[in-house]
């Protein structure tokens, strides 16, 4: 994702530090770059641009605004990078709970601004990657599920032995040119039907 060509959105309500950040993305060869003056309906607007990295600095962020980056991590998962004045633990547990890649307290200089959307954008990678691992794992684990359930209702039902009933969900599966996860989902459809 770390190319020069990237999208980059900067919320500021201030014009001035605004202009800070657009200047150290130029300089560092982000040209596509759009700003945000108000944090007013910011998931809508955030998804109408629909960038790639999202830089938001605040002199002092509110729960208000975290819960907006939480929303906004959810709906648009992109990296984010956030420039504050002061902050403490608590603020920044909350910032990388609501999904911020960076948090840069009292930073903002033209010259860190690149380094640092790379370090968000590498975060965001990382987390990202541990998220669809997660993901595919919680899949699989129900998926295996579904089919312990499937054979457990025909081992009951047909008197068969598990091996039976794996090979008899396998075997529906291949002729139907199906998953056997879905078979499985069938198979369990069928018997609550019964009741």
């Amino acid at each position: 994702m770390m190319d020069q060509n990237l999208s980059i959105l900067v919320i500021d309500e201030d014009p001035d530090r605004a202009a800070i950040v657009e200047r150290g993305l130029v300089e560092s060869g982000y040209t596509r770059v759009a700003k945000i003056g108000t944090t007013l309906n910011l998931v809508s607007r955030i998804q109408a641009l629909a960038p790639d990295v999202i830089i938001i600095d605040l002199e002092n962020p509110d729960r208000d605004t975290l819960e907006q980056m939480f929303q906004v991590s959810r709906a648009i998962q992109r990296p984010i990078a956030m420039f504050v004045g002061q902050s403490d633990g608590d603020m920044i547990r909350a910032s990388v709970e609501a999904g911020v890649s960076a948090y840069v307290v009292d930073g903002l200089r033209s010259e860190r601004i690149k380094p640092i959307v790379e370090m968000a954008i590498s975060r965001f990678e990382a987390f990202d990657a541990l998220r669809r691992e997660r993901d595919e794992a919680q899949a699989k684990l129900a998926d295996r599920k579904t089919i312990e359930k499937a054979k457990g209702l025909l081992m009951k039902a047909k008197g068969l032995d598990e091996e039976q009933a794996y090979a008899a969900l396998r075997r529906t599966a291949m002729q139907q040119n199906r998953r056997l996860v879905d078979i499985a989902h069938s198979v369990i459809i069928a018997f609550q039907m019964d009741i």
